[in-house]
């Protein structure tokens, strides 16, 4: 039975166990991607999103950098357990990276000196909104997807090895593919404590 937007918002979920079986086309995953930068609302309308998506051997470059920079500040002794992780997602199909574009947030914040504190924090949740939509749109396609932040570890390597604009500022990175396990159960607050309606 075909997935709704609400169903795909209940199923997604934090997919550790992924291979690079493909699901759709890698052109319904550019539309994905594509729908999502260009509908996704951000402040003042600044579309300061930047996303890049890397397929086949580009997906597995970047696992590559990923577990080479852990392995520089891992102990040796303890980097099996990580080296274990980059490569599943590394055996997925393939990577998002997710950017926001800092000189179109400076440049908002000389245009609107009274709300220059908000753009920084505006743009992170435009590009939690990226995430949301891009990783539902996976799910609804049949992808399993996480999200992942070796930020600080990759970003120079990263935009070394794709020539990324400097001013692009890397914020995750999802890798995915076809589920290959089921994610644990997921435990749920009382929606009684975390929602008020007023009538």
């Amino acid at each position: 039975m075909e997935k709704n937007f609400y169903d795909a918002i209940e199923l997604r979920r934090s997919y550790y166990g992924i291979s690079k079986e493909a699901v759709v086309s890698d052109d319904k995953i550019k539309e994905i991607v594509e729908k999502a930068v260009k509908y996704v609302p951000s402040a003042f309308n600044s579309q300061s999103a930047r996303v890049v998506l890397l397929l086949g051997a580009q997906h597995d470059r970047l696992w590559d950098i990923t577990k080479e920079a852990l392995r520089k500040v891992v102990p040796a002794d303890q980097f099996s357990s990580t080296e274990e992780k980059i490569n599943s997602f590394k055996n997925g199909y393939g990577t998002v990276l997710f950017f926001e574009d800092g000189s179109v947030v400076e440049s908002l914040q000389k245009q609107f000196a009274l709300y220059k504190d908000n753009f920084p924090v505006w743009s992170q949740q435009a590009s939690g909104m990226h995430q949301f939509v891009v990783w539902t749109g996976l799910e609804l396609e049949g992808f399993g997807a996480s999200l992942q932040h070796y930020n600080e570890l990759i970003e120079e390597d990263v935009k070394s090895e794709w020539s990324i604009p400097n001013n692009w500022k890397l914020i995750g990175q999802m890798p995915f593919g076809k589920p290959t396990a089921e994610p644990g159960e997921k435990q749920f607050q009382p929606l009684e404590e975390r929602v008020k309606v007023f009538k």
